[in-house]
């Protein structure tokens, strides 16, 4: 551990960010599985519900700096592609 004082703020808040980082990326992946999970079903409304609210986070951690643009892209991108061939 750091023995100015200024540092160890820099660590006790870089944790703290990490945790939020961590429990946000998580919430992707839950809601992209819930996604896949939809698109065997046959209820397109909530499908396309769990769509949105997975566009929806993917854009908020961009904004947040949790993610980069072109992740949640690739992410985004690979959902919908994933969905197509399971409507199918």
């Amino acid at each position: 551990m750091a023995n100015i004082k200024s540092a160890k703020k820099r660590v006790l808040i870089a944790e703290k960010n990490r945790v939020r980082n961590v429990a946000f990326k998580s919430s992707v992946k839950t809601a992209v599985k819930r996604v896949l999970e939809l698109a065997k079903g046959e209820d397109k409304d909530a499908l396309n519900k769990a769509i949105s609210k997975v566009y929806q986070l993917c854009d908020k951690a961009v904004v947040k700096g949790i993610m980069h643009k072109n992740t949640a892209a690739r992410k985004k991108s690979r959902l919908t592609i994933a969905v197509n061939k399971l409507a199918k």
